[in-house]
């Protein structure tokens, strides 16, 4: 029933499938990143608040609020290479399994009478 080629073209059409969902994901990370009004509510609050700890001269304070802008920061950054990542992933996975396919339909064809 199966023979070896077709359980290849099977698996390059699950791996094309599962790349084109691994690209779908990393552009929905790209575009829907926390960069969006929380982190924004977020850096303003702690803008507001590192105001307030220099003109109250809370040393401690403003430490700790130029942490957190860096974490956010970092946390922004992190998102962005993961989507990225992801897009890169699926795009290989996808040229990968085409590749595959295209190689057992050639093999097919110079084999068969």
């Amino acid at each position: 029933m199966f023979n070896p080629y077709t359980v290849i073209l099977i698996m390059a059409v699950v791996g094309f499938f599962l790349g084109l969902l691994t690209f779908i994901a990393g552009i929905v990370i790209l575009l829907f990143r926390p960069s969006n009004s929380d982190v924004k509510a977020l850096i303003t609050q702690s803008t507001a608040l590192a105001q307030k700890g220099i003109a109250e001269d809370v040393a401690g304070l403003v430490g700790h609020v130029s942490s957190l802008l860096e974490s956010l920061n970092q946390l922004v950054k992190t998102t962005s290479g993961v989507g990225i990542l992801l897009v890169i992933l699926g795009v290989l996975l996808m040229a990968g399994s085409s590749l595959l396919a295209l190689q057992v339909f050639r093999f097919n064809e110079v084999t068969l009478p």
